[in-house]
């Protein structure tokens, strides 16, 4: 029964994407380099049920992209890290990902910039399942744990190191398992291959609500963001590959103007107004579970899209202290961000 679980989730995932690519009339770096020319963009989400990147199928379904006179299509990947890929690829022209990823880029040579940043708190959660929790108290007890990460390389695998090093354990004395997110996480939890993870809503509220265990830190407001990491941690944006930005600069502005409409809808809605917005299916534990899951993680939404003045400074603290690719290496942050289309 498990395995089945855990097939379905990944084939429904599949054909999501197949059958938006479909629609889209095919992908590749020539039909994506092509792409904005003619009002269509392909945009990769993290996670398109992911409550951390909710602005992006909100707007969709709001019609801001259609009132701007640009075409998207949303396609999903289970986390940021293969989302980044497909834009390096050039198989998308944006992602809806963490902003965390454009700093690791620029050190490796590939220079990518958040046009709207979503978020100024990760709206990450690390959950310990009721089996370890005795003997995982804190990120001082992450030695020899298997902790759940939506990927190698992903933002909450970035998090989960520095939450590691900052308390004392190096990179190396716990095991990252790469678990995605929703049902595949649960199942780990459940099965007992992690003893905690770092997740977002809705499977956050799924794990309490399903009693395979509890919250250990809660980084879905700016004040828990704060207290884990030292200060705004700008996480989910839409972030593009700066030469196409250049060369599009009238496309990203009406998407730039679609995004921001939607975080002031958000901003003058309630919960439940927001969820009734959303596909049925987001709400995978029931509609109630979902509003509460959408409840707790709306403060870690700008309102403007606007970078937090000293936000990239965090990140680049945060990814220095583990990641030996930034650790020496200049980060010129300027070119990170642009707040350009959004003020």
């Amino acid at each position: 029964m498990r395995t089945s679980v855990k097939f379905t989730a990944a084939a429904a995932s599949a054909l999501l994407a197949l059958t938006t690519l479909t629609a889209c009339g095919g992908t590749g770096s020539q039909d994506a380099a092509a792409g904005g020319d003619n009002g269509k963009i392909k945009i990769m989400v993290g996670g398109l049920d992911k409550v951390i990147y909710l602005p992006a199928r909100l707007t969709q379904q709001l019609g801001y992209f259609e009132d701007e006179g640009v075409h998207v299509t949303l396609l999903t990947e289970p986390a940021g890290v293969q989302a980044t890929t497909s834009l390096l690829s050039g198989d998308v022209q944006g992602v809806v990902g963490f902003y965390d990823h454009t700093l690791d880029l620029q050190v490796k040579g590939k220079q990518v910039e958040s046009v709207v940043q979503f978020a100024h708190a990760p709206g990450e959660v690390e959950v310990v399942s009721n089996k370890a929790a005795a003997g995982l108290t804190s990120p001082k007890d992450f030695k020899g744990k298997k902790l759940g990460v939506t990927g190698l390389g992903s933002s909450t695998d970035f998090l989960t190191k520095y939450l590691a090093v900052k308390n004392g354990v190096q990179t190396n004395e716990f095991t990252p398992v790469a678990v995605g997110a929703g049902q595949t996480f649960l199942s780990a939890m459940k099965q007992g291959s992690i003893d905690g993870g770092m997740t977002t809503d809705p499977t956050v509220a799924q794990v309490v609500d399903k009693n395979l265990g509890k919250v250990l830190i809660d980084m879905r407001t700016p004040e828990g963001s704060k207290e884990a990491l030292g200060g705004p941690y700008p996480s989910s944006s839409l972030y593009m590959n700066t030469d196409w930005v250049n060369s599009h600069k009238d496309t990203v502005r009406k998407l730039a103007k679609a995004f921001v409409r939607t975080l002031k809808w958000m901003s003058t809605h309630t919960p439940e107004q927001i969820a009734d917005k959303m596909p049925s299916d987001y709400a995978q534990g029931g509609k109630e579970l979902y509003v509460q899951a959408i409840k707790d993680t709306l403060p870690m939404f700008t309102k403007d899209g606007v970078m937090p003045a000293d936000g990239p400074a965090t990140v680049e603290r945060v990814l220095k202290s583990f990641n030996p690719n930034l650790k020496n290496a200049s980060v010129d942050l300027k070119k990170t961000y642009t707040t350009e289309f959004v003020k």
